[in-house]
């Protein structure tokens, strides 16, 4: 059995091989991101990175996993912050837009590199938009959930756009009138 200190390394290191996995596949690539690369990232040795997640793939699962409650965390926060859809959604885009780091979003950009390859992460790119859909239907009002589709799309259009270089301010003013439209009239 593992003493308190054994697990607590344990879980370390496999925390550090996690958040140097997430930030590599976000920034290069998960591609591009061999496991020697993570592997010097996170200051461990192959025997160690192995214990812990027995091949890539696994870790590409947990480093979604993660990725996932760590967004969502920060996007109902940041959505909760304005009572109003039309002035929070895009105040919390704009703010994830001008993050320094910002290259899209991590379960398209898995989505476009992986394809059908891994369908246990296609299940969880599925389970992520879903929760983000659900999300923002939690902001409308009755009447105004039937539009959480269209809204889906707009956000997504809104993360490809600011992604390929256009700007982030114009972009997000787009989208606030296209939210004004669509939930401030009959359309």
């Amino acid at each position: 059995m593992l003493t308190p200190l054994e697990f607590d390394a344990n879980a370390a290191a496999r925390e550090r091989i996690l958040t140097r996995a997430q930030a590599l596949f976000y920034q290069q690539g998960i591609r591009a991101t061999g496991v020697d690369k993570v592997i010097a990232a996170a200051g461990v040795t192959k025997v160690t990175f192995y214990r812990h997640f027995p091949a890539k793939n696994t870790l590409i699962l947990a480093f979604l996993q993660l990725r996932h409650q760590r967004w969502m965390s920060a996007f109902r926060a940041s959505l909760a912050r304005d009572n109003n859809l039309i002035d929070a959604l895009p105040s919390t885009l704009l703010s994830w837009f001008n993050d320094e780091d910002y290259r899209g979003c991590a379960f398209i950009n898995t989505a476009a590199e992986l394809g059908d390859s891994l369908p246990e992460a296609s299940a969880l790119i599925r389970e992520h938009k879903q929760e983000m859909a659900q999300a923002i239907a939690e902001r409308l009002t009755p009447e105004q959930k039937i539009k959480t589709a269209q809204i889906v799309l707009l956000v997504e259009g809104a993360i490809v756009q600011v992604q390929i270089g256009e700007k982030a301010e114009v972009i997000v003013e787009i989208l606030r009138q296209a939210l004004v439209q669509l939930l401030k009239t009959g359309a």
